[in-house]
């Protein structure tokens, strides 16, 4: 089995504990949608229990010919499609040509004040476009690069800003992933700048890793943890420390058969006295198209789920948390979820 980046050591336990569990909002949707070439639209929007509604509309181009580009370095592109009428005042820059083993070619157009649009053409394999704009009018560029300046590494670039009060934000990220070593490297250019760094390597199963957060401007380290764990194909085991080693957590995974699925998490924090927090999880599958799932933890506070393909691209989420040493009172929450997708 491949090796998992640092926050995945105990990924299965966490999504068991955490993921489709449905009473976090009272409403939430999702719609997908998938074209032809490869542009995938998706929005959603959410409802919390303290009446608080957001959304966010995301798009996404991947070009998936990976490794094989799309244009030669020396014989320009033809393009058959009809020609698109240019005001007076319009310009183009382009093509550029970036030097590597592959060249590829990028070319901006401005088309004039009447037709106030900014258009990128590119023309390379293994390049991803996601822009994002939510309902705090946030904005967000993500471009990525995966397997194309080398085999296994994947860079991508986060822009960020936000209108209202003209906060930017540019982050690089790095990851690089062979059979027995995956490593990452997060930095934020214009808060610090900021560096953090993980790496877990990996033998036959057996898993150990670290991370740690650097700040240029303080030049001081800024957290660190490390963790220990074993994958196998039907169960999994970790124990982590994070928070400069200072809080604790234990979790196993367990897949019985098909259709069951079984897991618990211990955390203990040293900073906040001796108490362990406990919680375990169980999935079971009804029939292909719908599964339950039930936890609780050490508080009492219980959660269970329903999930259910309705018809193809349409599913159904139902979900309800209760405490169960609070029953006469009004704690308990339910939440529903809908997810089309075409």
């Amino acid at each position: 089995m491949s090796v998992p980046a640092f926050a995945d050591i105990s990924k299965s336990a966490n999504d068991l504990l955490n993921k489709d569990f449905y009473h976090l909002s009272a409403g939430t949707i999702e719609v997908k949608s998938n074209t032809p070439n490869n542009v995938a639209f998706k929005v959603t929007g959410k409802s919390s229990h303290e009446k608080v509604t957001s959304g966010a509309i995301e798009g996404k181009y991947t070009d998936k010919s990976l490794g094989k580009s799309t244009t030669t370095p020396n014989k320009p592109t033809k393009s058959h499609t009809r020609k698109r009428r240019i005001h007076p005042l319009s310009f183009s820059l382009g093509p550029v040509k970036v030097p590597g083993t592959k060249a590829w070619s990028i070319q901006f157009m401005f088309f004039s004040q009447h037709d106030s649009r900014i258009l990128m053409l590119y023309r390379r394999a293994g390049l991803t476009l996601t822009q994002t704009w939510n309902t705090a009018n946030a904005l967000e560029s993500k471009i990525e690069l995966a397997d194309s300046l080398a085999k296994g590494l994947k860079a991508e670039t986060i822009f960020s800003f936000l209108p209202a009060n003209q906060n930017k934000g540019a982050k690089l990220n790095l990851t690089f992933k062979q059979s027995a070593f995956h490593g990452r490297a997060f930095f934020d250019l214009l808060k610090g700048p900021t560096a953090n760094v993980d790496a877990v390597v990996g033998h036959e199963g057996f898993l150990a890793g670290a991370s740690a957060g650097y700040d240029v401007q303080k030049a001081a380290v800024t957290g660190y943890s490390a963790a220990v764990g074993y994958l196998a194909p039907q169960y999994s085991a970790a124990v982590t420390a994070t928070d400069n080693l200072s809080v604790f957590a234990a979790s196993y995974y367990h897949k019985v058969n098909s259709q069951v699925e079984a897991g618990a998490k211990a955390t203990w924090n040293s900073k906040s006295g001796n108490t362990v927090g406990l919680e375990v999880a169980s999935k079971y599958r009804l029939d292909p198209v719908s599964f339950a799932k039930a936890k609780i933890n050490d508080r009492g506070v219980a959660a269970v789920s329903y999930n259910v393909l309705l018809r193809p691209g349409v599913t159904l989420g139902l979900g309800a948390s209760f405490d169960t040493q609070k029953l006469d009172q009004a704690t308990h929450k339910v939440g529903a979820s809908f997810t089309f997708e075409s």
